[in-house]
Protein backbone atom coordinates (compact mmCIF):
# COMPACT_ATOMS: atom_id res chain seq x y z
CA UNK A 1 0.00 0.00 0.00
CA UNK A 2 0.99 3.91 -0.71
CA UNK A 3 2.29 5.93 2.58
CA UNK A 4 -0.20 7.53 4.27
CA UNK A 5 -3.21 7.14 2.19
CA UNK A 6 -3.99 5.19 -0.51
CA UNK A 7 -7.09 5.22 -2.66
CA UNK A 8 -10.12 3.11 -2.20
CA UNK A 9 -11.05 0.74 -4.68
CA UNK A 10 -13.25 2.37 -7.24
CA UNK A 11 -16.46 0.29 -8.09
CA UNK A 12 -16.42 -1.47 -11.18
CA UNK A 13 -19.25 -1.31 -13.91
CA UNK A 14 -20.91 -4.56 -15.10
CA UNK A 15 -22.70 -4.39 -18.38
CA UNK A 16 -24.20 -7.85 -20.21
CA UNK A 17 -22.28 -9.28 -23.08
CA UNK A 18 -24.03 -9.74 -26.20
CA UNK A 19 -23.31 -8.90 -30.14
CA UNK A 20 -23.48 -5.88 -31.30
CA UNK A 21 -24.77 -5.30 -34.83
CA UNK A 22 -24.69 -1.49 -35.16
CA UNK A 23 -21.71 0.77 -35.55
CA UNK A 24 -21.03 4.00 -33.54
CA UNK A 25 -20.86 7.23 -35.03
CA UNK A 26 -18.05 8.21 -37.49
CA UNK A 27 -17.55 11.24 -35.66
CA UNK A 28 -15.76 9.43 -32.31
CA UNK A 29 -12.15 9.32 -32.34
CA UNK A 30 -10.11 5.54 -32.70
CA UNK A 31 -6.40 5.34 -33.60
CA UNK A 32 -5.36 3.83 -37.28
CA UNK A 33 -5.48 -0.10 -37.21
CA UNK A 34 -1.77 -0.19 -37.61
CA UNK A 35 -1.10 1.96 -34.95
CA UNK A 36 -3.95 0.11 -32.44
CA UNK A 37 -2.10 -2.99 -33.31
CA UNK A 38 0.94 -1.89 -31.88
CA UNK A 39 -0.43 -0.26 -28.94
CA UNK A 40 -2.33 -3.52 -28.71
CA UNK A 41 0.84 -5.29 -28.31
CA UNK A 42 2.49 -3.26 -26.01
CA UNK A 43 -0.97 -3.07 -23.40
CA UNK A 44 -0.98 -6.75 -23.28
CA UNK A 45 2.62 -6.73 -22.03
CA UNK A 46 2.06 -3.95 -19.74
CA UNK A 47 -1.17 -5.62 -18.38
CA UNK A 48 1.18 -8.77 -17.49
CA UNK A 49 3.81 -6.61 -15.88
CA UNK A 50 2.51 -3.05 -15.14
CA UNK A 51 5.64 -0.41 -14.95
CA UNK A 52 3.40 2.06 -13.44
CA UNK A 53 4.78 5.28 -11.89
CA UNK A 54 3.11 6.88 -9.22
CA UNK A 55 2.92 10.32 -7.62
CA UNK A 56 1.27 10.91 -4.18
CA UNK A 57 0.62 14.17 -2.91
CA UNK A 58 -0.50 14.47 0.85
CA UNK A 59 -1.61 17.82 2.77
CA UNK A 60 -4.04 19.55 4.88
CA UNK A 61 -7.27 20.24 4.25
CA UNK A 62 -6.71 23.95 5.31
CA UNK A 63 -3.72 26.49 5.51
CA UNK A 64 -3.23 29.12 7.77
CA UNK A 65 -2.72 32.66 6.30
CA UNK A 66 0.73 34.59 7.66
CA UNK A 67 0.47 38.09 8.30
CA UNK A 68 2.87 40.64 8.16
CA UNK A 69 6.66 39.36 8.13
CA UNK A 70 5.43 36.05 9.94
CA UNK A 71 5.80 32.63 8.10
CA UNK A 72 3.39 30.25 9.49
CA UNK A 73 4.76 26.91 7.64
CA UNK A 74 1.81 24.60 6.73
CA UNK A 75 1.53 21.83 9.30
CA UNK A 76 1.69 19.21 8.98
CA UNK A 77 3.75 20.35 5.58
CA UNK A 78 2.94 18.71 2.05
CA UNK A 79 4.52 15.42 0.80
CA UNK A 80 5.42 14.27 -1.93
CA UNK A 81 5.57 9.96 -2.35
CA UNK A 82 7.41 8.41 -5.67
CA UNK A 83 6.47 4.71 -5.97
CA UNK A 84 6.14 1.78 -8.16
CA UNK A 85 8.69 -0.25 -10.43
CA UNK A 86 8.45 2.50 -13.82
CA UNK A 87 10.56 4.82 -11.67
CA UNK A 88 13.67 2.09 -12.06
CA UNK A 89 13.12 1.02 -15.38
CA UNK A 90 13.37 4.82 -16.59
CA UNK A 91 16.68 5.24 -14.89
CA UNK A 92 17.83 2.26 -16.55
CA UNK A 93 16.29 3.70 -19.93
CA UNK A 94 18.04 7.27 -19.04
CA UNK A 95 21.48 5.67 -18.50
CA UNK A 96 21.47 3.54 -21.69
CA UNK A 97 20.78 6.63 -23.73
CA UNK A 98 22.89 8.64 -22.02
CA UNK A 99 26.30 7.10 -21.31
CA UNK A 100 27.76 9.69 -19.64
CA UNK A 101 25.46 10.35 -17.00
CA UNK A 102 26.82 8.82 -13.53
CA UNK A 103 23.71 9.11 -11.21
CA UNK A 104 20.39 9.59 -12.07
CA UNK A 105 17.60 11.17 -9.49
CA UNK A 106 14.27 13.00 -9.30
CA UNK A 107 14.04 16.73 -8.52
CA UNK A 108 10.94 18.71 -8.05
CA UNK A 109 9.68 22.19 -7.07
CA UNK A 110 6.42 22.71 -4.91
CA UNK A 111 4.21 26.16 -4.79
CA UNK A 112 1.38 27.63 -4.76
CA UNK A 113 -1.07 27.97 -8.32
CA UNK A 114 -0.51 31.63 -8.04
CA UNK A 115 3.30 31.97 -8.37
CA UNK A 116 3.62 31.46 -11.67
CA UNK A 117 5.89 29.78 -13.35
CA UNK A 118 9.80 31.00 -11.95
CA UNK A 119 11.25 28.23 -9.90
CA UNK A 120 12.86 30.06 -7.88
CA UNK A 121 9.12 31.48 -5.93
CA UNK A 122 8.76 27.42 -5.34
CA UNK A 123 10.81 25.17 -2.64
CA UNK A 124 13.03 22.30 -3.72
CA UNK A 125 12.64 19.13 -2.84
CA UNK A 126 14.85 16.15 -3.28
CA UNK A 127 13.80 12.72 -2.99
CA UNK A 128 15.68 10.52 -0.64
CA UNK A 129 15.13 6.54 -1.17
CA UNK A 130 13.19 5.02 2.00
CA UNK A 131 13.45 1.03 3.15
CA UNK A 132 10.31 0.36 1.04
CA UNK A 133 12.24 1.65 -2.31
CA UNK A 134 9.44 4.78 -2.32
CA UNK A 135 11.25 8.14 -3.13
CA UNK A 136 10.19 11.03 -0.88
CA UNK A 137 10.19 14.66 -0.54
CA UNK A 138 8.53 16.99 1.79
CA UNK A 139 8.28 21.02 1.23
CA UNK A 140 8.50 22.42 4.76
CA UNK A 141 8.81 26.24 4.24
CA UNK A 142 5.56 26.45 2.20
CA UNK A 143 3.37 29.60 3.23
CA UNK A 144 0.58 31.78 2.15
CA UNK A 145 0.61 35.49 2.75
CA UNK A 146 -2.14 38.41 4.29
CA UNK A 147 -1.31 39.56 0.76
CA UNK A 148 -2.99 36.69 -0.91
CA UNK A 149 -6.45 37.54 -0.91
CA UNK A 150 -7.82 33.96 -2.17
CA UNK A 151 -10.04 31.71 -0.02
CA UNK A 152 -8.95 28.82 -1.50
CA UNK A 153 -5.67 27.24 -3.37
CA UNK A 154 -3.88 24.33 -4.83
CA UNK A 155 -0.20 23.09 -4.77
CA UNK A 156 1.52 22.79 -7.99
CA UNK A 157 4.28 20.12 -8.21
CA UNK A 158 6.61 20.07 -11.32
CA UNK A 159 9.26 17.06 -10.88
CA UNK A 160 12.46 16.65 -13.37
CA UNK A 161 15.08 14.05 -14.33
CA UNK A 162 18.49 14.74 -13.38
CA UNK A 163 19.70 15.12 -16.96
CA UNK A 164 16.76 18.08 -17.12
CA UNK A 165 13.95 16.05 -18.78
CA UNK A 166 10.87 17.30 -17.84
CA UNK A 167 8.57 14.76 -15.89
CA UNK A 168 5.44 17.13 -15.42
CA UNK A 169 3.15 19.29 -13.22
CA UNK A 170 0.73 17.64 -10.63
CA UNK A 171 -1.53 19.96 -8.58
CA UNK A 172 -2.96 19.05 -5.39
CA UNK A 173 -6.86 19.30 -4.54
CA UNK A 174 -7.91 22.72 -3.23
CA UNK A 175 -6.83 23.88 0.08
CA UNK A 176 -9.16 26.16 2.30
CA UNK A 177 -7.30 29.45 3.77
CA UNK A 178 -8.08 30.50 7.66
CA UNK A 179 -7.41 33.22 9.49
CA UNK A 180 -6.64 31.22 12.85
CA UNK A 181 -8.02 28.07 14.43
CA UNK A 182 -11.73 29.11 15.48
CA UNK A 183 -12.76 29.32 19.48
CA UNK A 184 -16.21 29.69 18.48
CA UNK A 185 -18.64 26.35 19.03
CA UNK A 186 -18.76 25.01 15.56
CA UNK A 187 -22.19 24.52 14.08
CA UNK A 188 -22.63 21.60 11.48
CA UNK A 189 -24.00 24.74 9.05
CA UNK A 190 -20.80 25.67 8.70
CA UNK A 191 -19.11 22.05 7.68
CA UNK A 192 -16.37 23.04 5.56
CA UNK A 193 -13.92 23.16 8.86
CA UNK A 194 -16.00 20.18 10.89
CA UNK A 195 -14.44 16.52 10.97
CA UNK A 196 -16.81 13.43 9.98
CA UNK A 197 -16.64 10.16 10.58
CA UNK A 198 -14.75 8.38 7.32
CA UNK A 199 -12.85 10.88 6.73
CA UNK A 200 -8.58 11.66 6.90
CA UNK A 201 -6.64 13.42 9.34
CA UNK A 202 -3.26 13.50 10.86
CA UNK A 203 -1.94 14.45 14.67
CA UNK A 204 0.58 16.78 15.63
CA UNK A 205 2.16 18.07 18.98
CA UNK A 206 3.78 20.83 19.85
CA UNK A 207 5.94 21.27 22.94
CA UNK A 208 5.77 24.51 24.80
CA UNK A 209 4.18 25.52 21.54
CA UNK A 210 7.54 25.72 19.93
CA UNK A 211 7.42 25.24 16.27
CA UNK A 212 10.92 23.11 16.21
CA UNK A 213 9.62 20.16 18.65
CA UNK A 214 6.66 19.47 16.39
CA UNK A 215 6.42 15.55 16.17
CA UNK A 216 3.62 14.13 14.05
CA UNK A 217 1.70 10.52 15.09
CA UNK A 218 3.10 8.48 12.52
CA UNK A 219 3.67 4.55 12.16
CA UNK A 220 7.04 2.66 11.43
CA UNK A 221 7.83 -0.70 11.62
CA UNK A 222 4.16 -1.79 12.69
CA UNK A 223 3.78 0.43 15.93
CA UNK A 224 2.97 3.92 16.49
CA UNK A 225 6.21 6.18 16.70
CA UNK A 226 6.47 10.44 16.70
CA UNK A 227 7.93 11.73 13.79
CA UNK A 228 10.09 14.51 13.70
CA UNK A 229 10.30 13.80 9.85
CA UNK A 230 7.01 12.34 8.49
CA UNK A 231 3.47 12.35 8.85
CA UNK A 232 0.41 9.87 8.43
CA UNK A 233 -3.14 10.28 7.57
CA UNK A 234 -5.20 8.03 9.69
CA UNK A 235 -8.65 8.00 8.99
CA UNK A 236 -11.05 8.51 11.86
CA UNK A 237 -14.11 6.51 12.29
CA UNK A 238 -17.15 7.32 14.44
CA UNK A 239 -17.38 4.20 16.46
CA UNK A 240 -20.24 2.37 18.68
CA UNK A 241 -19.32 2.58 22.68
CA UNK A 242 -19.36 -0.73 23.00
CA UNK A 243 -17.14 -1.19 20.50
CA UNK A 244 -13.73 -3.49 21.14
CA UNK A 245 -10.79 -3.21 18.99
CA UNK A 246 -11.17 -6.34 16.62
CA UNK A 247 -13.98 -5.08 15.74
CA UNK A 248 -16.09 -2.09 15.71
CA UNK A 249 -19.49 -1.03 13.47
CA UNK A 250 -19.04 2.32 12.05
CA UNK A 251 -21.16 5.12 11.86
CA UNK A 252 -21.58 8.14 9.89
CA UNK A 253 -22.19 11.66 11.26
CA UNK A 254 -19.53 14.18 12.16
CA UNK A 255 -17.41 13.90 15.02
CA UNK A 256 -17.80 15.52 18.49
CA UNK A 257 -16.14 15.49 21.60
CA UNK A 258 -16.82 12.91 23.69
CA UNK A 259 -17.30 10.32 20.84
CA UNK A 260 -15.81 6.94 20.66
CA UNK A 261 -13.81 7.13 17.61
CA UNK A 262 -10.88 4.53 15.85
CA UNK A 263 -7.78 5.65 13.98
CA UNK A 264 -6.63 3.48 11.40
CA UNK A 265 -3.68 4.31 9.52
CA UNK A 266 -4.37 4.83 6.02
CA UNK A 267 -1.13 2.85 4.75
CA UNK A 268 -0.91 -0.08 7.32
CA UNK A 269 -4.31 -0.58 7.91
CA UNK A 270 -3.00 -0.54 11.83
CA UNK A 271 -5.20 0.70 14.66
CA UNK A 272 -5.36 2.52 18.01
CA UNK A 273 -7.45 0.88 20.30
CA UNK A 274 -11.27 2.61 21.07
CA UNK A 275 -10.30 6.32 22.26
CA UNK A 276 -12.94 9.28 23.72
CA UNK A 277 -11.67 11.85 21.79
CA UNK A 278 -11.34 14.89 24.49
CA UNK A 279 -11.52 19.23 23.78
CA UNK A 280 -8.47 20.82 25.51
CA UNK A 281 -8.48 23.85 27.00
CA UNK A 282 -5.46 25.57 28.87
CA UNK A 283 -3.94 21.68 29.06
CA UNK A 284 -6.98 20.38 30.66
CA UNK A 285 -9.27 17.64 28.75
CA UNK A 286 -12.85 19.13 29.44
CA UNK A 287 -15.24 15.67 30.22
CA UNK A 288 -18.85 17.70 29.64
CA UNK A 289 -18.26 19.18 26.11
CA UNK A 290 -19.90 17.64 23.28
CA UNK A 291 -19.43 20.20 20.13
CA UNK A 292 -18.15 19.37 16.88
CA UNK A 293 -14.94 19.28 16.43
CA UNK A 294 -13.12 22.06 14.21
CA UNK A 295 -9.76 22.06 11.84
CA UNK A 296 -6.55 22.52 13.98
CA UNK A 297 -8.26 22.16 16.72
CA UNK A 298 -6.90 20.90 20.46
CA UNK A 299 -7.32 17.69 21.80
CA UNK A 300 -6.53 14.86 23.67
CA UNK A 301 -7.56 11.00 23.22
CA UNK A 302 -8.46 8.98 26.43
CA UNK A 303 -8.31 5.18 26.41
CA UNK A 304 -12.21 4.03 26.50
CA UNK A 305 -12.67 1.88 29.53
CA UNK A 306 -9.08 3.17 30.86
CA UNK A 307 -8.39 5.09 34.52
CA UNK A 308 -7.80 8.47 32.41
CA UNK A 309 -4.89 7.12 30.22
CA UNK A 310 -4.41 9.64 27.48
CA UNK A 311 -2.34 9.26 24.23
CA UNK A 312 0.71 10.99 25.06
CA UNK A 313 4.36 11.12 23.07
CA UNK A 314 7.73 11.06 24.80
CA UNK A 315 10.50 12.35 22.76
CA UNK A 316 10.15 9.51 19.56
CA UNK A 317 7.98 7.03 21.49
CA UNK A 318 4.00 7.05 22.03
CA UNK A 319 2.99 5.80 25.39
CA UNK A 320 -0.14 6.30 27.46
CA UNK A 321 0.11 8.67 30.48
CA UNK A 322 -2.55 9.36 33.26
CA UNK A 323 -4.04 12.68 33.75
CA UNK A 324 -4.90 14.10 36.90
CA UNK A 325 -8.12 14.75 38.63
CA UNK A 326 -9.27 18.26 39.09
CA UNK A 327 -10.11 18.21 42.91
CA UNK A 328 -11.99 21.34 42.32
CA UNK A 329 -13.65 20.84 38.89
CA UNK A 330 -14.99 17.32 38.29
CA UNK A 331 -15.78 18.02 34.46
CA UNK A 332 -11.79 18.59 34.13
CA UNK A 333 -8.58 16.54 34.20
CA UNK A 334 -4.91 17.84 33.97
CA UNK A 335 -3.09 16.65 30.98
CA UNK A 336 0.94 17.06 30.27
CA UNK A 337 2.16 18.56 26.89
CA UNK A 338 2.91 14.95 25.52
CA UNK A 339 -0.60 14.57 25.60
CA UNK A 340 -2.16 17.23 23.79
CA UNK A 341 -2.80 16.67 20.04
CA UNK A 342 -4.02 19.79 17.53
CA UNK A 343 -6.03 17.69 14.55
CA UNK A 344 -6.24 18.67 11.00
CA UNK A 345 -7.97 17.10 7.66
CA UNK A 346 -6.06 15.92 5.32
CA UNK A 347 -6.10 15.30 1.63
CA UNK A 348 -4.81 12.90 -0.77
CA UNK A 349 -4.07 12.79 -4.62
CA UNK A 350 -2.51 9.95 -6.60
CA UNK A 351 -1.26 10.22 -10.39
CA UNK A 352 -0.15 7.34 -12.14
CA UNK A 353 1.21 6.50 -15.59
CA UNK A 354 3.45 4.50 -17.52
CA UNK A 355 5.91 5.68 -20.28
CA UNK A 356 6.99 2.07 -21.05
CA UNK A 357 4.98 2.19 -24.51
CA UNK A 358 5.92 6.02 -25.11
CA UNK A 359 8.03 7.15 -28.04
CA UNK A 360 8.83 10.71 -27.31
CA UNK A 361 9.80 12.31 -24.41
CA UNK A 362 6.88 14.88 -23.92
CA UNK A 363 5.93 15.84 -20.00
CA UNK A 364 3.20 12.87 -18.70
CA UNK A 365 1.04 16.14 -17.59
CA UNK A 366 -1.80 16.38 -17.75
CA UNK A 367 -2.40 13.10 -16.24
CA UNK A 368 -6.14 12.53 -16.06
CA UNK A 369 -8.26 11.31 -12.78
CA UNK A 370 -11.09 9.42 -13.36
CA UNK A 371 -13.36 9.81 -10.59
CA UNK A 372 -16.49 8.02 -11.95
CA UNK A 373 -18.18 5.97 -14.44
CA UNK A 374 -21.57 6.24 -16.15
CA UNK A 375 -23.39 3.96 -18.18
CA UNK A 376 -25.86 5.26 -20.68
CA UNK A 377 -27.40 4.45 -23.92
CA UNK A 378 -29.86 2.01 -25.44
CA UNK A 379 -30.57 -0.42 -28.16
CA UNK A 380 -27.63 -2.44 -29.30
CA UNK A 381 -24.89 0.04 -28.57
CA UNK A 382 -23.82 1.01 -24.97
CA UNK A 383 -22.37 4.25 -24.29
CA UNK A 384 -19.64 4.67 -20.95
CA UNK A 385 -19.27 8.50 -19.96
CA UNK A 386 -16.08 8.85 -18.09
CA UNK A 387 -16.00 11.40 -15.31
CA UNK A 388 -12.86 13.50 -13.70
CA UNK A 389 -10.53 15.74 -14.18
CA UNK A 390 -7.49 16.63 -16.58
CA UNK A 391 -9.36 15.11 -19.60
CA UNK A 392 -8.30 16.15 -23.11
CA UNK A 393 -8.96 15.31 -26.83
CA UNK A 394 -5.57 13.18 -27.32
CA UNK A 395 -7.02 10.17 -24.61
CA UNK A 396 -8.60 7.36 -25.80
CA UNK A 397 -10.76 4.70 -23.03
CA UNK A 398 -9.51 1.38 -23.49
CA UNK A 399 -11.02 -1.94 -21.83
CA UNK A 400 -7.77 -3.90 -21.08
CA UNK A 401 -6.19 -4.40 -24.27
CA UNK A 402 -9.19 -3.33 -26.32
CA UNK A 403 -9.31 0.29 -27.81
CA UNK A 404 -12.74 1.89 -27.84
CA UNK A 405 -14.24 4.33 -30.17
CA UNK A 406 -13.72 7.64 -27.88
CA UNK A 407 -15.18 11.09 -27.97
CA UNK A 408 -13.92 14.15 -25.88
CA UNK A 409 -16.49 16.34 -24.33
CA UNK A 410 -15.13 18.45 -21.97
CA UNK A 411 -12.10 18.49 -19.33
CA UNK A 412 -14.13 16.46 -17.12
CA UNK A 413 -15.93 14.37 -19.38
CA UNK A 414 -15.40 11.44 -22.45
CA UNK A 415 -17.77 9.75 -24.17
CA UNK A 416 -16.69 6.20 -25.63
CA UNK A 417 -18.51 3.05 -27.04
CA UNK A 418 -18.14 -0.35 -24.90
CA UNK A 419 -16.87 -2.81 -27.18
CA UNK A 420 -18.76 -5.90 -27.78
CA UNK A 421 -17.21 -8.97 -25.34
CA UNK A 422 -16.05 -10.90 -28.42
CA UNK A 423 -13.68 -8.11 -29.03
CA UNK A 424 -11.80 -10.07 -26.51
CA UNK A 425 -12.16 -13.17 -28.21
CA UNK A 426 -14.35 -15.18 -29.58
CA UNK A 427 -15.02 -17.85 -27.08
CA UNK A 428 -15.81 -14.76 -24.56
CA UNK A 429 -18.96 -14.69 -25.45
CA UNK A 430 -20.01 -17.77 -24.46
CA UNK A 431 -18.77 -18.13 -21.02
CA UNK A 432 -21.09 -18.37 -18.10
CA UNK A 433 -19.62 -16.11 -15.58
CA UNK A 434 -18.81 -12.19 -15.37
CA UNK A 435 -15.72 -11.02 -17.39
CA UNK A 436 -13.51 -7.82 -15.42
CA UNK A 437 -11.22 -5.93 -17.24
CA UNK A 438 -9.37 -2.54 -16.54
CA UNK A 439 -10.05 0.73 -17.55
CA UNK A 440 -7.44 2.19 -18.86
CA UNK A 441 -7.17 6.01 -20.42
CA UNK A 442 -4.02 6.03 -23.01
CA UNK A 443 -2.73 8.82 -24.86
CA UNK A 444 -1.51 9.69 -28.58
CA UNK A 445 1.98 8.98 -28.12
CA UNK A 446 1.30 5.56 -26.22
CA UNK A 447 1.49 7.38 -22.15
CA UNK A 448 -0.58 4.89 -20.51
CA UNK A 449 -2.96 6.19 -17.03
CA UNK A 450 -4.23 3.35 -15.07
CA UNK A 451 -7.39 3.73 -12.63
CA UNK A 452 -8.77 1.74 -10.17
CA UNK A 453 -11.83 1.56 -12.04
CA UNK A 454 -12.39 -1.60 -13.66
CA UNK A 455 -15.49 -2.61 -16.38
CA UNK A 456 -17.46 -5.93 -15.75
CA UNK A 457 -19.42 -7.77 -18.48
CA UNK A 458 -21.95 -10.36 -17.42
CA UNK A 459 -23.75 -13.17 -19.45
CA UNK A 460 -27.49 -13.03 -19.99
CA UNK A 461 -29.54 -16.38 -20.11
CA UNK A 462 -30.93 -15.94 -23.38
CA UNK A 463 -27.22 -16.28 -24.43
CA UNK A 464 -26.88 -20.34 -23.03
CA UNK A 465 -30.86 -21.37 -23.61
CA UNK A 466 -31.77 -24.15 -21.73
CA UNK A 467 -29.22 -24.25 -18.86
CA UNK A 468 -28.76 -21.95 -15.63
CA UNK A 469 -26.39 -19.05 -15.28
CA UNK A 470 -25.63 -18.37 -11.63
CA UNK A 471 -25.28 -22.07 -10.98
CA UNK A 472 -22.30 -22.44 -12.71
CA UNK A 473 -20.59 -19.51 -12.02
CA UNK A 474 -17.32 -20.07 -10.66
CA UNK A 475 -16.87 -19.76 -6.42
CA UNK A 476 -14.45 -17.05 -6.77
CA UNK A 477 -17.09 -14.99 -8.21
CA UNK A 478 -19.83 -15.48 -5.28
CA UNK A 479 -18.53 -12.32 -4.00
CA UNK A 480 -19.23 -10.13 -6.94
CA UNK A 481 -22.50 -11.65 -7.49
CA UNK A 482 -23.52 -10.92 -3.69
CA UNK A 483 -22.39 -8.06 -4.08
CA UNK A 484 -24.52 -6.62 -6.75
CA UNK A 485 -27.07 -4.38 -4.94
CA UNK A 486 -29.25 -2.26 -7.72
CA UNK A 487 -30.13 -3.08 -11.13
CA UNK A 488 -31.07 -0.48 -14.02
CA UNK A 489 -32.90 -1.39 -16.54
CA UNK A 490 -31.75 -0.47 -20.15
CA UNK A 491 -33.78 -1.26 -23.39
CA UNK A 492 -31.61 -4.10 -23.82
CA UNK A 493 -28.66 -4.01 -21.21
CA UNK A 494 -28.79 -4.14 -17.49
CA UNK A 495 -26.34 -2.00 -15.96
CA UNK A 496 -24.82 -3.50 -11.76
CA UNK A 497 -22.62 -1.12 -9.22
CA UNK A 498 -21.11 -3.19 -7.00
CA UNK A 499 -20.66 -1.82 -3.43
Amino acid sequence: SLPAGAAAPAEPLTHPYRPRSRSPPRCWGRSNPYQTNLLRDGVRRYLQLPADQTVLILHAKVAQKSYGNEKRFFCPPPCVYLSGPGWKLKQEQIKARDLGETGFWVCGYMGLDSMGSSLMETQKLSFEEQPDAKGFGCAKALYISDADKRKHFRLVLKLFFSNGEEIGTFHSKLIKVISKPSQKKQSLKNTDLCISSGSKVSLFNRLRSQTVSTRYLSVEGGAFIASARQWAAFTLHLADEHCTRSKFPLREGYIRYGSVVQLVCTATGITLPPLIIRKVTKQYAMLDVDEPISQLHKCAFQFQGSDRMYLCLSTEKVIQFQASPCPKEANRELLNDGSCWTIIGTETVEYTFSESLACIHEPVSPVPLITALQLTGGGDVAMLEVQGEYFHAHLKVWFGDVEAETMYRSPKSLMCVVPDVSAFGSDWRWLRYPITVPLLLIRDDGIIYSSSFTFTYTPEHSFIPGQQVLSDVPQDSDKLLDSIHQEFTRTNFHLFIQS
